[in-house]
Formats: C-alpha cells, sequence, structure tokens
C-alpha cells in the first residue's frame, strides 16, 4: 500500500512546516502499519494556476473507473482561526467530487481559538487531541484503503 502526502505549506523547504509536523503524526501511524509514504511540498513544485484535478474525472483506468476510484484521502489543517472544519469541508468533498473515498474521521486539525497565537511548532498545548485524532484518521485511512483493496469499486454505469 502507497500514500502520497501533498504539503500545501507556504514555506518553501527547508523551512519548518506546521502542517508537515502535524502529517507527520499520520504518516509515521501509516508507516507502522507497513504504508510506503512520499512526502511532497506542493510550495516546492512549480505548480501553474488552475483546476486540474477536475480533469481527473474524465481519466479511468484500464476497468473504466475514474482514477481516483478506490482511492482514500483525508486532511491535516494547522493555523489559527482558519475555520479547520470548513477547510475540512471543503477538500473533502472536492475530492470525493472526483472519486476519491472520504472515510469517516479521516482528518486532523490543530489550533487555538481565534486571533493571532503560537504556531504548531511552537506550542505544546492542544497536541494530544489533534495527534489523537490524527492516529483515528491513519487507522481508518488505512482500514478503508484494506476494504477497497479487497473489495474494489466497479467502474460507474
Amino acid at each position: 500500500m502507497k500514500a502520497l502526502v501533498i504539503n500545501c505549506t507556504l514555506k518553501k523547504s527547508p523551512e519548518p512546516s506546521n502542517t508537515e509536523a502535524l502529517a507527520s503524526v499520520v504518516a509515521e501511524r501509516l508507516s507502522k502499519k507497513g504504508v510506503d509514504l512520499d512526502v511532497v511540498r506542493a510550495v516546492d513544485l512549480n505548480i501553474a494556476p488552475g483546476e486540474r484535478m477536475d480533469a481527473m474525472m474524465s481519466e479511468t483506468d484500464d476497468e473504466d473507473r475514474p482514477v481516483a476510484y478506490n482511492r482514500v484521502a483525508g486532511v491535516v489543517v494547522t493555523g489559527n482561526e482558519d475555520g479547520a472544519h470548513h477547510v475540512i469541508s471543503e477538500i473533502s468533498g472536492a475530492l470525493a467530487d472526483i472519486g476519491y473515498t472520504i472515510p469517516g474521521q479521516a482528518w486532523t486539525y490543530w489550533h487555538l481559538g481565534p486571533g493571532p497565537g503560537p504556531d504548531y511548532l511552537e506550542e505544546q498545548r492542544g497536541r494530544e487531541w489533534a495527534h489523537r485524532t490524527g492516529g483515528i484518521m491513519a487507522d481508518n485511512l488505512h482500514g478503508v484503503a484494506e476494504a477497497l483493496m479487497a473489495r474494489p469499486l466497479s467502474a460507474p454505469a
């Protein structure tokens, strides 16, 4: 089983990333389950603007299924007063639209409430909850991925 973590921080490598630090909690749990992981920072890539993920809706595999079928996805969010639930729902909805399966509780987030404050890498408060939900996220992603491997979704009729 393989996993790709796409870190959408605005900080270029090698600058420390709060999102990468929290995503590593999920990645480590998946790695312990034998998942082969790759991590990329979108900001380090030369990605031209445009709605490219919508193009995946017409791409199919050898069995005429959308290429995102039988793949799972989740979301990690860090920040202060960033509307974590809103961000999670928007990203999850967009991924589901193109065929990804989004397991229940396939997310974790960290923030300390409204207003400016310390970053995840600077603060220990709130980490226990974020790490617990990150572990649950990893378990749910892995469990659903195993289920889809055993019983893949068929092509839409």
